[in-house]
């Protein structure tokens, strides 16, 4: 059987994107005659993102965009204030409570993508992390080119992506980023795009009665949407550039909620590396966010 490989991480990661070449490899287990299993060996292939694989950020590793720029000496993001992280089946099995007492206070996760995708992780660690004390939520990795927006949106809120006001929830995220399968804005038309992110959000909105938040850089965001500021007052921000000081927000939204700073970074709990975030307020707001208040 096919087993999926955790993502590149630290020093292979930044290399991996430094030549233009994401280092995940795929690893193919045999079965012998004899029941027993024979080592996994690395994928010789080039950049190769599987149907249903992707996660935060995946896009600009594959195509070599931002944020995925080489890091410069002496540039580091802050890394105080409240911290968290972005998670999927890549990371294999996680110690919440390792997670939760390493300092970080919120985690999102991916629970789907497109409208046949699940992840495998999700149903492990939703409610794990739950437990340990650690504000969650979930997120979706958006196909523009397999079906609309709406459609799309229900199959999240099916599938995880819903919302309760237990203190512990945050609104689900649309991850919308450089298409690791093909062309960068997913065939779509600026037009044709913008229209497909209303029909998510106001579906998903009314499914919950929550603003879906929004992951994205911001040369995806102004190149295939035409720097719209269709979202400026609905929905809040994630946006993702790592190795700087401060974050370049995209067109269109008055601030960043959410920022994620590094996609090489590490926490105890998670074996090799993590992607980074930090929330733009205190707790108080955090929760604030959790609870639509």
């Amino acid at each position: 059987m096919f087993t999926l490989p955790r993502r590149v991480t630290g020093t292979a990661r930044r290399t991996a994107t430094a030549l233009g070449v994401l280092g995940a490899a795929l690893a193919l287990t045999a079965t012998t005659a004899g029941g027993a299993t024979a080592a996994p060996q690395p994928s010789k292939d080039p950049v190769e993102v599987r149907q249903g694989q992707a996660y935060m950020g995946v896009g600009a590793r594959v195509h070599g965009g931002a944020p995925a720029q080489a890091p410069s000496p002496g540039t580091l993001a802050a890394t105080d204030g409240v911290q968290g992280i972005d998670v999927s089946n890549w990371q294999g099995a996680i110690n919440w409570t390792s997670v939760r007492n390493a300092g970080v206070q919120f985690a999102w996760m991916k629970a789907t993508e497109g409208t046949s995708f699940k992840d495998a992780s999700f149903n492990t660690n939703y409610p794990a992390a739950y437990y340990a004390g650690v504000i969650r939520g979930a997120y979706h990795f958006a196909r523009p080119d397999l079906s609309g927006g709406a459609t799309q949106a229900n199959y999240f809120v099916d599938n995880g992506g819903g919302w309760s006001r237990d203190n512990m929830t945050l609104p689900g995220v649309l991850d919308i980023e450089h298409n690791p399968y093909g062309s960068m804005c997913y065939g779509l038309s600026t037009t044709q795009m913008r229209l497909w992110i209303d029909g998510f959000y106001n579906a998903y909105k009314s499914r919950t009665g929550r603003d879906v938040v929004i992951y994205t850089t911001a040369s995806w965001w102004n190149t295939c949407t035409g720097y719209w500021s269709g979202m400026y007052s609905k929905s809040p921000l994630w946006v993702a550039h790592w190795n700087t000081a401060a974050p370049t927000v995209p067109s269109g939204f008055p601030t960043w909620t959410v920022w994620q700073y590094t996609a090489s970074g590490s926490v105890s709990g998670v074996s090799g590396g993590v992607d980074r975030d930090q929330f733009n307020g205190t707790r108080d707001r955090l929760l604030a966010l959790a609870n639509n208040t």
